[in-house]
């Protein structure tokens, strides 16, 4: 497979070679397929927690078990800064 790079991350990878953190620039290549492997992974488990949570959801409402809209945002912006502090 042959793929062209754009000057800007030509520079990028080379910049990482020259640092000496990679031999060359395959490694630098591989380094990022390995994080986007990574993060796919991260997004399909939080895909899933969100699915698990919304079962939970439906399943509350039959029970007639809801919470009011205002204290679930309050709820949903408290888990999103955990896992924004979690990511940092």
């Amino acid at each position: 497979m042959n793929v062209s790079l754009n000057s800007e991350i030509s520079q990028f990878i080379q910049t990482q070679v020259e640092s000496g953190k990679y031999a060359n620039a395959e490694e630098v290549i591989w380094a990022g397929i390995r994080l986007l492997e990574e993060r796919s992974g991260i997004y399909k488990g939080r895909f899933e927690e969100l699915r698990r949570e919304i079962a939970i959801g439906v399943e509350a409402s039959v029970r007639d078990e809801v919470v009011d809209g205002e204290t679930v945002f309050s709820q949903l912006e408290q888990k999103l800064q955990q896992r924004r502090d979690l990511a940092d």
